[in-house]
């Protein structure tokens, strides 16, 4: 069973190890409203990350209170997956590619 509540941690997809970091909450901006979460990606001894941003959770489009972020490894390995078939190439040199994905990371 994975840990829920993790702010970074090592998952594998495939045959190669990826490390991933929460860069930033749900937070308010003045001019967007609300922003999602946003997970960096990067695959160990390889250069190119990858950012995961996720749309704000529900409750905080509804007015109510933030709660605990959910972040699994699972969440996590479903947005590798969902990275790697939109193009991104981690053995590549270049900035960060972002990748929009749903809450559930696909």
């Amino acid at each position: 069973m994975s840990n829920i509540h993790k702010l970074s941690g090592i998952v594998g997809v495939g045959e190669f190890q990826y490390e991933w970091e929460l860069r930033s909450e749900p937070q308010w901006s003045e001019s967007e409203g609300w922003k999602g979460m946003t997970v960096a990606l990067l695959r160990k001894h390889t250069q190119r990350g990858a950012l995961l941003e996720f749309p704000p959770p529900k409750r905080l489009l509804k007015g109510l209170q933030r709660g605990r972020l959910q972040v699994s490894d699972a969440i996590v390995i479903r947005g590798i997956q969902a990275a790697l078939e939109a193009g991104w190439d981690p053995a590549s040199r270049g900035k960060p590619m972002v990748f929009m994905v749903d809450a559930d990371g696909n």
